[in-house]
């Protein structure tokens, strides 16, 4: 019978067996735009993907987030920031977690400290650490000039530091501090661990010290005589000799006066004499006094 009387049309497709389907056909492509959402990530790290293909997937997730929220004005930065989120707590999953910490740049004293300030933990997600906090946690340690925060990925944070360079031990009101070049007291230094720096004593030592130092430490004899560094009136400096000799300094110039005294030693080893007094306040003359005389020194007319 002719298939237009059996009411067939001819434009119908004939039912076609499905052929089964293949092990090896290719998984249907993602829209352009679409990212791993975090609990995609879950999945991938499941089938046996590396961290550092985590993390590509993180930046992608990271990504929209910050698309939506430039589009959207600040509706969406609760989305963003815990995206970020979630991703920092994915990738610890996979191994990103802070195993080591670095410390450059400081001393053995200073390394504790600086590590607790620094506030960080082993298994620490390491995307989740805000490295900004840290460094002006790290910079609040009174042995840190300025700090650099580092992140190595996959689990290492490297602190790098420019530390304070100590320049005496400063005794005022009873207590003693180690102090920096600009006179500031580094609290956490244990200034009986400081023996070698030198002593400076009085009210405003500590500030007008980084002027006076180099011009004693540049003179051996002298340097090596002295045992403190003492500030008068929050003017001028006396000498306390370690044989118990005084040598008075101007409040101007100390540099001249110590050339003065410098010349003067060369000439006469008046360092080594053990005068009670060396007065050096005025330029023109140097007055001597003798340890155990009553009156005073012989006056020496431009160091002669």
């Amino acid at each position: 019978m002719p298939a237009a009387m059996r009411g067939e049309s001819r434009g119908a497709a004939k039912p076609r067996a499905k052929a089964p389907a293949s092990s090896k056909s290719r998984p249907r492509a993602r829209k352009p735009g679409a990212s791993y959402a975090p609990g995609k990530l879950g999945a991938v790290r499941g089938a046996g993907l590396s961290p550092w293909g985590a993390l590509l997937a993180a930046v992608g997730v990271v990504g929209v987030a910050l698309v939506v929220t430039l589009s959207t004005g600040h509706r969406a930065e609760k989305l963003a920031g815990g995206a970020g989120a979630a991703v920092g707590g994915q990738l610890a999953g996979v191994g990103f977690r802070l195993k080591t910490v670095h410390v450059e740049g400081a001393s053995a004293m200073a390394t504790p400290d600086i590590l607790r300030a620094a506030g960080v933990y082993r298994d620490d997600p390491m995307l989740r650490l805000d490295l900004e906090q840290i460094r002006q946690r790290v910079e609040a340690v009174g042995w840190v000039k300025e700090a650099r925060v580092v992140r190595l990925l996959p689990d290492t944070l490297v602190l790098a530091v420019t530390e304070r360079r100590q320049l005496a031990v400063w005794q005022h009101n009873g207590r003693s501090y180690v102090i920096d070049e600009t006179g500031r007291v580094i609290p956490e230094a244990d200034p009986g661990r400081f023996a070698r720096l030198p002593l400076i004593v009085g009210a405003g030592a500590n500030e007008a010290a980084a002027a006076i130092l180099p011009e004693v430490a540049a003179r051996p004899r002298l340097a090596e005589r002295t045992e403190a560094l003492i500030r008068v009136d929050g003017r001028r400096w006396d000498l306390r000799m370690k044989d118990g000799s005084l040598v008075q300094l101007p409040a101007v110039d100390e540099g001249a006066a110590l050339i003065q005294l410098e010349q003067l030693d060369q000439r006469s080893r008046i360092l080594e004499l053990g005068f009670e007094r060396i007065d050096l306040r005025d330029p023109s003359v140097v007055a001597v006094r003798p340890r155990d005389g009553v009156l005073p020194g012989q006056l020496v007319a431009n160091g002669a």
